[in-house]
């Protein structure tokens, strides 16, 4: 039987929805994102639209139901002659010309495109809770469930097997759909209960009681607090405490207490900046600090703490970095050990942040708290989280200071409090059943002001930091990661700085307040695995979901974080979820077999098999009618190929793919790793059997697939292109129709009966989009011109085209990398260059009809990564050995994270000087001579430069202006190779080429 194509799998505004998507992440107050941290959660617009358009019908499909046609044109006649006063009329031309002409919508075409502007404009954050724009979508989506074949009454279910932070059943329920939400994971379960259940079934309700019950913690809290935290003799309020890990100088004689510490600024306000002064007393090997307000400098960073290894102030011994780390074997990750730097306070009027050093006070307060610790050890140890923190090779870093338990990540102070928080909501829990008889509201109460206490948690613990420029701290999981932090920032947990109770309470209200009221559906939440899904065959509309990314985050690992406080507070309201010791590992799809022998059996095949077998239960659970949308985003070629052949064997069809905006161009995680800028959402339909078997009779012919790939890539990349869709984001966003071709066959074979692989037709895909790409690049010009290290180059960069942009770095990055270097015996400091995944390098390559192997000259291959070497390393190649040298510089610093597959570094600096260049011998390619051109210029050698393009002909030759055009269209701004070929561009017209 023929279905009728969904809208999704036509046509969808990829560019507004993904600038919707991009706000929405800087978007605070309400959001769901901010009621408990998960991890890689969607944004609402982008679910919201794909939802949509996933549920709605094609109206220009030929077999798009009248009724369902009919309905969507009403639908929007109506919002275009009642409604269009809630837009701007710039953002919908299209309805501004229907209410001139009602006739107008009689075209299919057209009505197509009217829905895909609603849903342009309703991925809108402040366009999401209007109740016009809700209307309509919910009587679109009944409209095409019934005409669809639904039952009428009844809506269609959309579930999500991967539910996480709960945004994809959150907007099928806003839109109109039932919602079945799970997850092997307690964690999202409970924020799902919370989301999907609690805040539906009472409202304003539960934003009351929770605003209500969380005063009396906070004043319970605040009692019991006191004597840890107190106030300032003159009245002022210590509102946060700034620390140090500390060791001990290992130079001879010496012995000196040493802070380890990033920075002196505590406070980064031009000429009012506070910064901390060292003073060493040379003869006592004493540390001891002043405050200074003014411009200052951070000349201390330098002498103290470079990397992992610690300079001593006192003598100038360095400790070198394995040593360091060794000096915390034993001492519980080093915060009981930490020096107390500096205070952070509110005046008595509460007006403006001070800064004071240490006072006796102080220490009695923390010597207080130790007391308190051992004591709740001895008579209570069930309430500490002792519970084991296991080892990641590059994620939990925290472990090279042997932090070994979860507790080991808190001061005493910091655990303490904790504590007594834990048992405040312990206790509410037991008199709430005086104040409310609703059992499920008290749940819900106590489980939102649970939820607030672990909120304090992430920011309460001896891995977040102080953050000069405006103030404030930042929380454990600024990364998916536990990193290294040797000074980290302590709040005053009740009236104290950023992330305190009173903040994590008021954010979770808000969540309850901003979310009510905009369900237009009903929700199911289990804790159930995706590969035995609890729900019947045949029984749901749509499957969209946003699976675990290969092996980029450590879920259930990172989440144990949080459940060690979750289950010491709502075990006895919620004894299923929190009935293990911690959170489920043994299921959970992940390839992690190389970050701990543990996990030895999370391999590849691991993961392909688990979400083989969790697609297969997601394609036996949809109606034979019904799609799926997969979002999947990963910066290796391992990791989609996993996915899709998991994809592919599960039994579904890839019909199209769209690439979104997903992620803030300022997160921290764009800044020193590889990421992609767009998460790719694969539509698939269920490659069945009436039965509801998978097909296994349809045999694809090898050469019919290889003709029909190449004119399917010429058509969508242009489509991309339109969209401002380039680079990676670009070459996955072709797999939809590239996968269309393949995965429509349970097989596809050879002209000898071989059966073709996965892999093998992906090396295909790669050949097809690095030229169509390149003929975008180079335009009208035959690229067959050039040579393929020109072509290598050109596609190189364009891949690199992603356009995010610098994060704060985190104090974790160094260490990161330290641990690397010591796991790998080599460095891994970055070098100049362009960096792209091995794997993803040799495709481009092969596509090209080039071999990274042959072109050294270009290319270094260093293990799973290869670099397109920087200009100013070319010059012994391009100039000769005696002039080899290019302008040294100092340390390089990190540009702009560009790319998928590794990261981009400054190549080069012209702010050194450049010794003298002679061109003894013209390039042998168009690249070679651009290349010379280029350092010429660098170099200031005009005469030379002039000698080389017109007396030797370089400048003759149109490939060479039409190859430098290129690559200053494909450098990005940052880089010294920008600067210079502008230059060199510059020349031309001068003399007279």
């Amino acid at each position: 039987m023929t279905y009728p194509k969904r809208l999704i799998e036509v046509d969808l505004p990829i560019k507004r929805i993904s600038a919707h998507s991009r706000r929405e992440k800087s978007i605070r107050h309400g959001h769901i994102s901010t009621l408990h941290i998960w991890w890689a959660r969607r944004p609402l617009a982008a679910c919201r639209a794909v939802i949509c358009a996933a549920l709605w019908p094609d109206p220009a499909d030929e077999h798009c139901p009248p009724a369902f046609r009919e309905a969507a044109r009403k639908a929007m006649l109506d919002w275009a002659r009642n409604h269009l006063g809630l837009t701007s009329a710039e953002s919908f031309p299209r309805f501004v010309a229907i209410q001139k002409d009602a006739g107008g919508l009689d075209d299919p075409t057209e009505l197509r495109h009217a829905l895909l502007d609603f849903i342009a404009d309703f991925a809108n954050w402040d366009n999401s809770k209007v109740k016009e724009y809700l209307d309509t979508s919910r009587a679109l989506t009944q409209a095409a469930h019934e005409a669809l074949g639904g039952a009428s009454g009844t809506r269609p279910l959309v579930v999500d097997p991967f539910a996480g932070g709960g945004s994809i059943p959150l907007e099928a329920l806003r839109v109109g759909a039932d919602a079945f939400a799970s997850d092997l994971n307690p964690i999202p379960v409970l924020l799902n209960k919370v989301v999907l259940e609690y805040i539906p079934k009472y409202g304003q309700r539960l934003a009351d009681e929770v605003r209500k019950w969380g005063a009396w913690i906070k004043q319970e809290a605040e009692k019991e607090l006191a004597e840890f935290y107190p106030k300032d003799p003159d009245g002022a309020t210590p509102i946060a405490y700034l620390w140090a890990r500390t060791i001990q100088c290992e130079g001879p004689g010496c012995g000196a207490q040493v802070p380890l510490f990033r920075s002196t600024c505590l406070a980064q306000r031009g000429k009012h900046s506070v910064h901390l002064q060292v003073k060493c007393d040379k003869s006592s090997r004493t540390v001891a600090f002043d405050l200074k307000v003014g411009p200052g400098t951070d000349d201390e960073v330098g002498k103290i703490l470079r990397r992992s290894s610690a300079t001593c102030p006192c003598c100038g011994y360095t400790t070198p970095a394995a040593n360091v780390r060794n000096q915390f074997r034993g001492r519980a990750s080093g915060a009981a050990d930490a020096r107390l730097l500096a205070v952070v306070t509110t005046a008595a009027n509460g007006s403006g942040r001070q800064y004071r050093l240490p006072i006796a006070e102080d220490m009695d307060a923390i010597k207080r708290a130790s007391v308190a610790l051992d004591r709740l050890r001895q008579d209570c140890p069930d309430d500490v989280p002792d519970e084991a923190l296991p080892y990641l090779r590059s994620i939990f870093n925290i472990h090279l200071l042997d932090a070994t338990k979860w507790s080991y990540l808190f001061t005493p102070r910091q655990l303490i409090s904790l504590v007594i928080l834990i048992r405040l909501v312990r206790q509410l829990a037991e008199n709430l059943s005086r104040e409310i008889s609703d059992t499920e509201l008290r749940h819900a109460v106590v489980t939102c002001l649970a939820l607030a206490v672990d909120r304090v948690s992430a920011q309460l613990s001896s891995l977040s930091w102080w953050q000069p420029k405006g103030e404030f701290v930042v929380g454990t999981f600024g990364r998916q990661a536990l990193g290294i932090v040797w000074d980290f920032a302590e709040i005053k947990p009740v009236k104290g700085a950023s992330g305190d109770l009173d903040g994590a309470i008021d954010w979770v209200v808000r969540v309850v307040e901003g979310t009510a009221n905009g369900f237009g559906g009903t929700a199911t939440v289990e804790q159930a695995t995706a590969t035995e899904h609890p729900l019947p065959d045949d029984s749901v509309a749509a499957v969209v979901t946003d699976p675990p990314y290969y092996d980029a985050v450590p879920y259930a690992d990172l989440s144990d974080f949080f459940y060690v406080f979750l289950k010491r507070m709502l075990r006895g309201i919620h004894p299923r979820l929190f009935a293990e010791h911690l959170t489920p590992k043994r299921g959970e799809i992940v390839q992690l077999a190389e970050r701990n022998p543990i996990y030895a059996f999370k391999t590849k095949e691991y993961f392909e098999a688990g979400m083989q077998s969790a697609l297969s239960e997601a394609r036996r659970i949809t109606v034979p009618h019904g799609v799926s949308v997969i979002v999947f985003a990963h910066k290796t070629t391992q990791g989609w190929e996993v996915m899709l052949s998991s994809i592919i064997n599960a039994g579904w069809i890839v019909t199209a793919s769209w690439p979104i905006d997903t992620e803030r161009a300022v997160r921290m995680r764009a800044s020193g790793s590889a990421a992609l800028a767009s998460s790719v959402h694969l539509v698939c339909r269920p490659r069945e059997n009436p039965d509801g078997s998978v097909r296994s009779g349809d045999i694809g012919d090898w050469r019919d697939v290889l003709s029909e790939l190449p004119r399917r890539i010429h058509e969508w990349m242009p489509r991309l292109a339109e969209e401002g869709v380039v680079g990676a984001d670009a070459i996955f966003a072709c797999l939809g129709p590239a996968l269309e071709i393949f995965s429509r066959y349970s097989r596809v074979e050879k002209a000898s009966g071989e059966v073709v692989t996965l892999r093998e037709y992906l090396e295909q895909v790669w050949a097809a989009v690095a030229k169509e790409a390149l003929a975008q690049v180079f335009k009208d010009a035959d690229t067959a011109g050039f040579e393929p290290d020109a072509r290598l180059t050109a596609m190189w960069l364009w891949t690199l085209n992603a356009g995010a942009t610098n994060g704060d770095e985190s104090p974790g990055d160094e260490e990161e990398a330290d641990e690397e270097e010591e796991t790998k015996g080599k460095s891994t400091k970055a070098k100049g260059g362009f960096v792209l995944e091995y794997d993803a390098a040799r495709k481009i390559a092969q596509g090209l009809g080039a071999h990274l192997e042959d072109m050294t000259h270009v290319v270094e291959i260093s293990g799973e990564t290869a670099r397109l070497l920087p200009v100013s390393e070319r010059t012994a190649y391009l100039f000769g050995k005696e002039q080899a040298d290019a302008p040294a510089s100092g340390r390089k610093k990190k540009a702009a994270q560009m790319d998928l597959f590794g990261e981009l570094t400054k190549a080069g600096s012209d702010d050194k000087t450049w010794s003298e260049k002679t061109v003894k011998k013209i390039g042998e390619t168009t690249l070679d001579r651009v290349h010379q051109a280029m350092i010429l210029f660098a170099a200031g050698r005009g005469e030379a430069l002039k000698r080389f393009l017109v007396e030797d002909g370089a400048g003759r030759d149109q490939h060479f202006w039409r190859l430098a055009q290129a690559l200053s269209a494909l450098y990005p701004s940052a880089t010294s190779e920008k600067r210079w070929v502008d230059g060199v561009l510059a020349r031309k017209k001068g003399l007279g080429l």
